[in-house]
């Protein structure tokens, strides 16, 4: 594995596996949020881009110069999306019956919680490839 990085193997790989995540996770957010009715539009844009990512780190893998300037816009705004995510749950469980205090069957019972961090972890797996060495 440290000769993956250090030979720049790993670049490749990590941008590969940002294009698988990120399309999973849209898939799955796509269903989960389906099953809400798309209540809040915002609910859109982490659907609109899992295939965004999904095609930057498809040409990360490619192409070097992708994996330095398209790969790290999609991924930060994928981290971005992501936090402002977590905003938006946690604002969601506040606004529950019983909000904070009730804390237990809110996080249960209403939007999940610790699921936009996931998204972030694909977003920061695209900013990870594109700070390491390419492979000569």
């Amino acid at each position: 594995m440290i000769q993956n990085v250090e030979t720049g193997r790993f670049e490749r790989s990590l941008s590969a596996l940002t294009a698988a995540g990120a399309l999973v996770t849209a898939a799955e957010i796509f269903f989960e949020h389906d099953s809400a009715s798309f209540g809040n539009k915002m609910m859109w844009i982490p659907v609109a881009l899992g295939p965004v990512g999904a095609v930057a780190g498809v040409a990360g893998f490619f192409s070097q110069r992708m994996a330095k300037t398209a790969l790290p816009v999609a991924s930060a705004a994928i981290v971005a999306n992501g936090l402002q995510g977590t905003y938006l749950h946690a604002r969601g469980i506040a606004q529950k019956p019983g909000g904070w205090s009730n804390a237990r069957y809110n996080m249960e019972m209403g939007p999940p919680l610790l699921a936009p961090l996931l998204v972030t972890m694909v977003g920061g797996m695209g900013l990870l490839a594109a700070i390491l060495r390419r492979e000569k």
